[in-house]
């Protein structure tokens, strides 16, 4: 409905005149006295201070209330204390719970404050509201206990009736710790009594169920140990982990218990939650089995041949206590459960780690698995011709009841293969040291013994006759031919007496081009520890000699001079064709001057028919070639004669086709060349003047 006009008007003096009512009737009556808290106020004191609790023409009661009372006004913006919990609209409203003027003997906190709080029985307040889980002793305390002021039928100035109080027990009580500990007391207490104590953070380190539900605080927590109570929760400090290990000994192996927390991602000492639960009471107990799982992590794991097996098969109560039951073996030590049948021969050794699985495959023992490389760790490796032998071709067959002969069995060549040297090389090899596998090995390989290489065998170390030079590039064969028929000890490499006879130097197969000249007995047998062709000749080829020939030693020929330059085809002419002994230099003409040289003296000098002796004058290691000393002839030189050149008595001549310095025959006598004249050998003497 619409006001409009006079209507508007009639309405708005009707308000104006109700509320000029009021306020003539505020201001002259009272609805009562006020209360003995708010009457001893001056500021709320008289009939003209209605407004500071009323408020005036701009504020509401309840703002007047939150002036004087702040801290309550607090709590309810922050949602906090009994007042914060009622909700902004029933806390704005103060004098429905706490109203006014009905005398001094009123309190404006009670019991039908509560009630419209929510709570009909102020001793059944349940603290929960203000954040406190009260409990156990402190529900047989009465308010005024706690509260100092809550039976006071009026407060002291500025004292509260419930507020104040802090939710720290000391408080309350008084610490015994001495403000040791930095965690709160409601941490180890309850609300029953001090003695009870528990850990609300426990369950993170340890639940105290099983065997632990039962075990007080100190039982752990000793005093004075590094674990006391005091210094788990002391201040500045941090709790100490412990693990299993560090309480309760193992009964297991460190590897089991190594083995089974490594599963779990855990340290050792902290394994024996692996099998061992928080809610056993015993480790022993039935509870405490091992899944098929939790025994692989010990190290054993339960797969082929072991799968199918009983427990008590291998862990029999029979065994008596723990240690005898789980002596801790894991699946690669077979002999902990298996007779050994190899009698102990594998107990030291490349394979004594191993166990039977160093040899054996873990699901069975046959076939073996014992390979070539296997067998190369051993003393003797299989290669060549041994590889691809059965086992028994060396380990033979047992005797009843015995074990077959593995270790222990030769390594050694010759006691499986017979000697075809016969020996021949044992008077070299005893000055050796021994070999890995004898002395065979020392030439042989594994794949066949005709195999040989050059540079394993040094002939002339092991049969005195080194092959070097020519020989070198001969064949084997061409000194020792093949047999296409093995002898008795398997050989077809022939011998060299079967081929050339019995060894007798080179010359056991070359023949001697010198026909034996150099055999002389008045001609060393040795030279440098050489002997026969060896002496000059080397094995490279017969006309390279390793030293210079000593010509004079040899021939009796001294090459001096002019003949110290010639070349030796000077005198030895070269053959196309070897001769009948395989020479290709021809033997020299002679040892005589005039076996080479033309006698340039026409025969001056010839005795009796015989070439001259040249060296009676002329000697080639002289300073001069001639060497004719004329006090030795039938003319001594005297003065004036000894300083003359020879030219001076000594002329040239033509004589029978002939030019030549004439020599002989000369006269003696002065006369024969003074004042005479010779001419084509006749005298004519003449006088002078």
């Amino acid at each position: 409905m619409k006001l409009g006009g006079a209507g508007f008007w009639i309405a708005l003096l009707s308000t104006a005149a109700v509320a000029l009512v009021g306020v003539v009737d505020l201001r002259g009556t009272s609805p009562g006295p006020l209360t003995t808290v708010h009457g001893r106020e001056e500021d709320l004191a008289g009939s003209s201070s209605c407004s500071e609790c009323h408020g005036g023409w701009f504020s509401s009661m309840t703002e007047s209330c939150n002036a004087c009372h702040e801290r309550i006004e607090s709590q309810i913006e922050l949602g906090d204390g009994l007042h914060g919990a009622l909700g902004a609209q029933r806390a704005s409203q103060c004098a429905l719970c706490h109203s006014e003027h009905h005398g001094e003997s009123y309190s404006i906190v009670n019991a039908r404050s509560f009630a419209l709080a929510g709570f009909a029985d102020v001793q059944a307040f349940d603290h929960a509201i203000l954040g406190f889980e009260m409990d156990g002793a402190h529900l047989e305390l009465a308010c005024a206990q706690c509260h100092e002021h809550a039976a006071a039928p009026v407060l002291p100035p500025a004292a509260l009736r419930y507020g104040g109080l802090e939710q720290r027990c000391t408080s309350c009580h008084e610490d015994p710790h001495k403000d040791q500990f930095a965690v709160g007391c409601t941490s180890c207490h309850g609300q029953d009594d001090w003695k009870t104590l528990h850990s609300d953070d426990h369950d993170r380190n340890l639940a105290l169920v099983g065997g632990h539900g039962d075990v007080s605080c100190r039982t752990c927590h000793e005093e004075r140990g590094k674990h006391a109570l005091e210094l788990v929760g002391g201040r500045g400090t941090k709790p100490q982990a412990r693990a299993c290990a560090d309480c309760h000994d193992s009964p297991h192996q460190r590897r089991f218990d190594a083995l089974a927390a490594a599963a779990m991602g855990l340290e050792r000492e902290a394994g024996c939650v692996t099998c061992h639960a928080a809610e056993h009471v015993l480790f022993a107990e039935a509870a405490a089995l091992t899944s098929p799982t939790q025994h692989a992590s010990s190290g054993f794991a339960l797969a082929l041949p072991h799968d199918e097996l009983a427990c008590d098969e291998c862990h029999s109560a029979e065994l008596g206590d723990y240690a005898a039951r789980f002596p801790g073996r894991d699946a690669d030590t077979c002999s902990a459960c298996h007779d050994d049948v190899h009698d102990g021969q594998f107990a030291t050794g490349p394979f004594s780690s191993g166990d039977c699985i160093a040899c054996h495959a873990r699901e069975h023992f046959s076939p073996h698995t014992f390979d070539l490389a296997d067998h190369a760790r051993t003393s003797l490796p299989l290669e060549g011709a041994h590889a691809p032998l059965e086992c028994k071709a060396c380990h033979l067959d047992p005797e009843p009841d015995e074990p077959r002969l593995f270790r222990g069995t030769s390594d050694q060549c010759d006691q499986c293969h017979d000697d075809a040297h016969d020996a021949f090389f044992a008077s070299r090899t005893a000055e050796l040291a021994p070999t890995a596998h004898g002395d065979c090995a020392r030439c042989h390989g594994t794949t066949k013994f005709s195999e040989v290489e050059p540079s394993r065998f040094d002939h002339g170390r092991w049969t005195g006759f080194a092959v070097d030079g020519a020989h070198a590039q001969e064949d084997c064969s061409t000194c020792h031919p093949i047999s296409a028929t093995p002898d008795d000890t398997g050989r077809t490499f022939g011998r060299v007496e079967e081929h050339f006879g019995e060894f007798g130097g080179c010359a056991t197969c070359h023949e001697d081009p010198h026909q034996g000249h150099f055999d002389a007995a008045s001609l060393p047998k040795r030279v440098d520890a050489r002997e026969g062709c060896a002496r000059c000749h080397g094995t490279s080829s017969f006309r390279a000699l390793p030293k210079p020939f000593d010509h004079a030693r040899w021939t009796g020929f001294a090459l001096v001079e002019e003949h110290r330059s010639a070349a030796c085809s000077a005198c030895h002419e070269p053959l196309r064709v070897p001769d009948a002994h395989g020479r290709t230099w021809a033997p020299a003409l002679g040892t005589a001057c005039a076996d080479c040289h033309e006698d340039p003296h026409a025969g001056q000098f010839d005795s009796r028919g015989e070439a001259p002796d040249c060296a009676r004058c002329h000697a080639p290691d002289r300073p001069s070639f001639l060497s004719f000393d004329h006090d030795d002839s039938r003319f001594p030189l005297s003065e004036p004669h000894s300083r003359l050149e020879c030219s001076a008595c000594h002329h040239e001549v033509r004589a029978r086709g002939l030019e030549f310095v004439r020599y002989r025959p000369l006269g003696t006598e002065c006369a024969d060349c003074h004042g005479v004249q010779e001419d084509l050998g006749l005298r004519k003497r003449t006088r002078k003047g």
